[in-house]
């Protein structure tokens, strides 16, 4: 018997080793114990009404599987969006379609490209594909696209934008990032994550769905999670290029979307009137939270998503600890890993009474924390 040889494992790939949490987890309290939850960038005022009974009514045939989901609802985002169907592809949230385009086109020896305090979790796609994840300089956490195409080397292989970011809420305007395309070699792929974009209200935005149709190497992920609120849902889907999406798809799970999923998007889909509600009082709230914020001295960096950064002055602890207090008042944010987030904070905007009640004991907390540790 060769003990050496019994003695192995299973090795996984030595990539995965890299990854790590993205987000403080606390537990001091359990969500159960909390009566206001803003740290999760949920849609707090819920799905449609038409998309709950929708996927109420599918329940009633959990037993079988949908066959080829993608002939019914790449249809329904085609008429709502005004895009062609040959260039969307769905999935079970964006995220599933992050992780495909990245098993597609990354591999060891390649890198991923994004902005050093985007996405949090976006170097970890590279890394579960044994790929390197290059992070460039960026300006009070928004992204620069001058320090993006400095740090482009022959092994760039996809250049990431979160439009609008997160956690920051920064969103890069449309000739930037029409400028920072024109600077990508023709073999690199531009992904756009537009998780957030129905909520953006600035006119210098731009989706990315004209880069898209005039180049073939741009791809844009939206998620039904934000605006639509079915963050449980998990539905997602990407506008691109017919080979990458024929790429995507092929590396795809055979059915992708789970029937009551499925049924819930394509009537959420239809309910605009619902949708322009989210998108009006989420912008009403994020302008109120952030004048009376700014006006207590608390400094909230420009949002255009569900959510705001706020970053404290004074000691370095001083976010951790007003969290713990907020916490321990039924009341949860969140909190991020990276050094560069210790002094922050960030908020999603919740429903009038949950976002105002939250405003007022940030700044309260804080204050007297100023004020007892100047």
């Amino acid at each position: 018997m060769n003990t050496k040889q019994d003695n192995k494992l299973p090795i996984a790939k030595a990539g995965i080793q890299k990854i790590k949490p993205h987000m403080v987890s606390s537990s001091l309290i359990t969500k159960k114990d909390q009566n206001i939850v803003l740290d999760s960038n949920e849609n707090s005022f819920g799905p449609s009404q038409k998309a709950i009974d929708a996927a109420k009514n599918a329940a009633n045939s959990l037993e079988r599987y949908v066959e080829n989901p993608a002939s019914i609802l790449v249809p329904e985002l085609s008429k709502t969006y005004d895009l062609e169907t040959e260039r969307i592809a769905i999935g079970f949230g964006s995220d599933d379609l992050l992780a495909r385009i990245s098993r597609a086109y990354l591999q060891p020896g390649t890198a991923l490209l994004r902005s050093q305090n985007s996405y949090l979790k976006v170097p970890n796609y590279a890394y579960g594909n044994d790929a390197d994840a290059v992070a460039a300089p960026d300006r009070n956490f928004c992204t620069d696209v001058d320090a993006m195409l400095s740090c482009l080397t022959a092994e760039t292989r996809i250049v990431y934008v979160a439009n609008p970011d997160n956690p920051s809420g920064a969103m890069l305007p449309g000739t930037e990032l029409r400028r920072l395309h024109a600077g990508l070699p023709r073999d690199v792929l531009l992904v756009i994550d537009g998780a957030y974009s129905e909520y953006v209200t600035n006119p210098a935005y731009e989706d990315g769905e004209a880069l898209v149709r005039a180049h073939d190497n741009v791809v844009v992920t939206r998620s039904f999670s934000k605006i639509h609120g079915l963050a449980g849902a998990r539905v997602g889907w990407v506008y691109g290029p017919p080979h990458v999406i024929d790429t995507i798809n092929r590396i795809g799970l055979t059915f992708p979307l789970a029937t009551p999923s499925l049924h819930a998007a394509i009537a959420a889909l239809k309910d605009r009137e619902h949708r322009d509600y989210v998108r009006n009082e989420t912008a009403l709230l994020r302008d109120e939270a952030t004048k009376k914020l700014a006006s207590a001295g608390i400094h909230v960096y420009p949002a255009h998503g569900n959510f705001i950064l706020m970053e404290m002055g004074g000691p370095k602890s001083l976010a951790r600890d007003i969290d713990s207090a907020l916490r321990a008042e039924g009341i949860s944010l969140r909190r991020f890993a990276s050094p560069s987030f210790d002094r922050c904070l960030r908020m999603t905007l919740g429903q009038h009474d949950e976002t105002r009640a939250a405003t007022e004991a940030i700044i309260r907390l804080y204050q007297d924390m100023r004020k007892a540790r100047p």
